[in-house]
């Protein structure tokens, strides 16, 4: 799956945004399961650079105009609920300040959680860059009053010529922007039209238009959650799929930093452990044991029985007493 995120939809979780970090979370694990193939450019990323302050000033100064300025009649001083909204009120203006401040703080310090989230995107994929040819055709798109993009501006116009260029034939594009560009005149829930059959013609394939990437979610991978939830289901299927001890003990580790899984998962992980022998005929390794008793200590009584008799067999050490669920192993 192809997809493109404009500079727009970025920058919209540093202001009022119904999206959560947790979307470009999702995102780039899907990334890096590569489910999709996402397509930044040197000019989001420019842009992007460019706007973050200016997105992230108008938001600091939303949030100092939101003042809690109390007016009451004089009428209401007789009653102890003017008192208690006077405290409230106080609470309110020392608690705003506070926030303002650590805000600022982590501003500077690019330490915000989309500040993470996004450039976790930008290292997960590679940057397509902009060449002397891509230029040109940018130009002439725009002299001659092709979409998208307006009177002056290349930015555009220099994304979708390199999608144009990058995305393999015959493949469709998830296209993710707020950018009225790109959106038809007769239907704002519409692509362009003409964009629409410039990829039809030159790449034989579809656009698939998104304002949100929370829409793109939902239509694309509704049963995806979690970020975090995705995260185990690919490390268990990568633990499913290991090809030697090296890569059993590696995945494991990484498993063993998680401190819940679901009966799925849990069934999952043991049924691996009994059909790849990769995992098999180290399960009384002392990581690999530890591990996979845990899993079945807290599940044991939704499992198939068979199953767990299983891997009681698998990680009993001859040399030893079986082991007991009712405490961890030594």
């Amino acid at each position: 799956m192809h997809a493109f995120i404009d500079t727009n939809i970025l920058l919209s979780f540093y202001h009022l945004s119904n999206d959560d970090l947790e979307e470009l979370k999702k995102l780039a694990v899907l990334i890096q399961q590569k489910s999709v193939t996402l397509y930044l450019t040197d000019q989001i990323a420019a842009e992007f650079a460019r706007n973050r302050e200016v997105k992230i000033a108008d938001a600091v100064k939303r949030l100092k105009d939101q003042r809690l300025n109390l007016q009451f009649p004089q009428i209401c001083k007789d009653f102890t609920e003017y008192d208690q909204l006077r405290n409230l009120q106080q609470l309110y203006d020392k608690t705003h300040a506070q926030l303002l401040n650590k805000l600022q703080d982590a501003i500077q310090k690019k330490a915000l959680k989309a500040d993470a989230a996004i450039a976790a995107l930008f290292e997960s994929t590679e940057t397509l860059t902009t060449s002397d040819n891509i230029v040109t055709a940018a130009r002439l798109r725009m002299e001659v009053g092709n979409p998208p993009g307006k009177n002056g501006s290349l930015g555009d116009a220099l994304n979708w010529e390199l999608l144009l260029q990058s995305v393999p034939k015959n493949q469709d594009i998830y296209f993710i922007t707020e950018d009225k560009d790109y959106v038809s005149a007769l239907d704002e829930t519409k692509f362009k039209d003409f964009l629409l059959d410039e990829w039809s013609k030159k790449k034989a394939g579809d656009v698939f238009f998104y304002k949100r990437l929370s829409s793109f979610f939902k239509d694309k991978f509704p049963q995806i959650k979690l970020a975090s939830e995705l995260e185990k289901d690919i490390l268990i299927q990568n633990l499913a799929n290991s090809a030697n001890f090296a890569a059993t003990h590696s995945l494991i580790a990484k498993l063993n930093k998680y401190t819940e899984f679901t009966t799925s998962q849990a069934e999952a992980i043991l049924s691996t452990t009994t059909t790849n022998n990769q995992i098999g005929w180290i399960a009384t390794d002392s990581d690999v044991k530890a591990f996979v008793l845990s899993i079945l200590k807290n599940h044991q009584p939704l499992l198939d029985p068979k199953l767990v008799d299983e891997i009681k067999n698998l990680t009993t050490d001859p040399s030893e007493d079986a082991p007991s669920l009712d405490e961890p192993p030594s």
